[in-house]
């Protein structure tokens, strides 16, 4: 979104319904381009101004079996005149570009919502691949929905015929056929899908003009025959006047990165290996090397950290990412760092595991693993992203504490939160506050020696000294390090004091972590306490309590090591406590053992986002 705001296309002759609030979600199979129709849907609500949220999911395969369900990808979005925190719990509109996607999501389509089929698909054989016995279209399987029919495929080839397009390529641009219909029944903008469609395939003009052809004809179907007896209309959101732009967690993770870098003044190296959900994040950063950005894909995740441990050691803002099983694979290193007390930042966008698990479906099983994943004892700052703009700040704060303490710092998002989009607000970047950093120039200690683990009498942080600067030598590695000095030690209490040291620094970021403040209800019975990307579901669960008259607090933590100074008072004022997780219950095993509350779980590992629903009813469950 930006200041100024696109004008819909001019009212159609049918009835028009104005909504707050609209659920679409697009379904099809893996090659029907889901994501992109999905993707520019939402990128024309954004111009028009609307609030949105977005979920895509799709196969892991890279090209699972046409037509059948494991092969079904689809994307949802929901767009809204008000503030809005999730993706939906149900669409209002779905559409179906075979029966597949059909029998895969019309279980979550509300009842009399409207649904966008696509009957050319719904042959013989593409039924037997989804597993009907009968045609869904046929049968009364639809009763209680609103049913649009649209021979798209052959809709489409009519369309492209005159283009240059020719034999199987025809038929790719049916998802901006779909795009179009959609664009009609809800007053969306036209020319930023238009626009974008000829710049992203400029190179190839015929599919640029395949696909505004066929976009144009679903929003003239729409229109000329009337396809649906009510086209509906969300107005734009009353939003705090700036410029806005649509973006996912990856990208605001790798642009909270870049600024790290820019307000500490030190080159972002950023050495990985690619996994899904975290590979858009090297992706983003390599296309900005005019910032001084390093981007290394290494031959494994062992190389990765390594890089990232070295260009620490050199005076870089040092970065590793992966998901689980990478994070699992340098556990190791990651150790080592914290033992050689260097600034790393690791970032773990989590998926459904454990082992590749589910590859695109978000988790939040990792929390035990960051807090407690490595060998020796090795306490690490711990933060949690709660949503995908939040991702920007969030990262400049792990920065921040990176290179304040000397110590690595894992960052967790999750595959909700990085492919998952939101209007973002551009900060004001004169407003952002830098990274001081203070290399060490000279020698600390007598004689013109220096002490490589002399304290800094504040943070407890060691000096940065970077290599090759003259009369700052000094030893490097995994080995025990003596106070002080930094030879080598096998001494029983000076390992009990540099542990007890590097513990004490890390607890010691408390200081720097601002009190937690309370949501909704203080004089509520019931708290319910977030991490990660359940920040929406959560908060939209207890505005729909308090709307119904009930009274609910909510508290969202970022900080996960260390927590928050004032969390136990805030746990001991409430009668009840609630933490929500898609996980079996790792929060709520942490906050048990370290405040003695009895907190209860909500837990769910299905895949997918907690829907607002599920929420509500549990706190209501809770109060009664």
């Amino acid at each position: 979104m930006a200041d100024e705001i696109a004008t819909a296309e001019p009212p159609t002759t049918a009835k028009t319904e104005t909504l707050d609030k609209v659920v679409i979600r697009f379904a099809g199979d893996s090659g029907d381009g889901m994501q992109v129709a999905g993707s520019r849907f939402t990128d024309a609500s954004a111009l028009f101004g609307n609030d949105l949220a977005t979920l895509p999911s799709f196969p892991a395969e890279i090209r699972a079996p046409a037509g059948t369900l494991p092969g079904v990808s689809s994307f949802q979005v929901q767009i809204a005149d008000f503030d809005i925190l999730t993706a939906g719990d149900e669409p209002d509109c779905l559409v179906a570009m075979n029966p597949a996607a059909l029998k895969k999501n019309l279980k979550d389509l509300r009842q009399g919502g409207t649904l966008v089929i696509n009957t050319n698909a719904f042959d013989e054989r593409n039924l037997a691949k989804a597993g009907y016995d009968s045609n869904p279209i046929e049968d009364g399987t639809l009763e209680g929905f609103r049913v649009i029919e649209v021979p798209m495929d052959e809709l489409t080839q009519e369309a492209v015929k005159n283009t240059g397009v020719s034999g199987r390529s025809v038929l790719r641009s049916k998802n901006f056929f779909a795009l179009g219909l959609l664009a009609w029944l809800f007053h969306r903008p036209t020319e930023p899908t238009i626009e974008w469609a000829r710049k992203k395939f400029a190179r190839t003009p015929e599919v640029a003009e395949a696909n505004v052809a066929a976009f144009q004809a679903g929003y003239t179907f729409g229109e000329a025959t009337e396809a649906a007896k009510i086209t509906f209309e969300v107005k734009p959101a009353a939003l705090q006047p700036g410029t806005y732009t649509n973006i996912n967690g990856n990208m605001a993770l790798a642009w909270g990165l870049i600024a790290a870098s820019q307000l500490s003044g030190l080159p972002l190296f950023y050495g990985t290996y690619p996994i899904t959900p975290a590979s858009d994040i090297l992706h983003e950063l390599a296309r900005h090397k005019h910032f001084g950005v390093r981007t290394f894909q290494a031959e494994d995740e062992i190389a990765g950290v390594g890089s990232a441990i070295g260009a620490a050691f050199a005076g870089s803002l040092a970065v590793t990412g992966s998901s689980g099983p990478g994070i699992a694979l340098k556990s190791e290193a990651i150790s080592m760092a914290f033992m050689m007390e260097l600034p790393l930042i690791v970032v773990n966008v989590q998926r459904a595991g454990p082992s590749t698990g589910m590859p695109t479906k978000p988790e939040q099983s990792d929390l035990l693993f960051s807090l407690y994943g490595r060998h020796g004892e090795s306490p690490i700052p711990v933060l949690a992203i709660a949503s995908p703009s939040d991702a920007f700040e969030l990262t400049i704060e792990a920065a921040r504490i990176a290179v304040k303490y000397m110590t690595p710092v894992l960052l967790l998002s999750d595959n909700q939160v990085a492919n998952g989009s939101e209007p973002w607000m551009l900060p004001d970047v004169s407003s952002l506050d830098p990274i001081d950093v203070a290399f060490a120039k000279h020698a600390n200690g007598r004689n013109g020696t220096f002490l490589p683990y002399m304290r800094d009498i504040d943070t407890f942080a060691r000096p940065w000294a970077l290599p090759g600067t003259p009369g700052l030598e000094h030893r490097i590695g995994g080995l025990e390090k003596e106070a002080i000095t930094g030879n080598v030690s096998y001494d029983p209490a000076n390992h009990q004091l540099m542990t007890d040291s590097r513990a004490w620094k890390v607890a010691n970021i408390v200081n720097d972590i601002p009190d937690l403040e309370v949501a909704g209800d203080e004089d509520a019975d019931i708290l319910v306490l977030g991490w990660g990307s359940t920040f929406g579901s959560i908060r939209a669960a207890a505005r729909r309590v308090r709307l119904e008259g009930g009274k609910v607090a909510t508290v969202h933590l970022r900080h996960l090591n260390p927590m928050p100074q004032n969390l136990g008072d805030l746990l001991h004022r409430y009668e009840k406590v609630l933490i929500p997780e898609l996980n079996t219950g790792q929060l709520r095993k942490v906050i048990r053992a370290e405040y003695l509350v009895d907190a209860k779980g909500l837990n769910k590992i299905a895949g997918e986002p907690f829907k607002i629903s599920e929420i509500t009813e549990k706190i209501v469950e809770m109060t009664k």
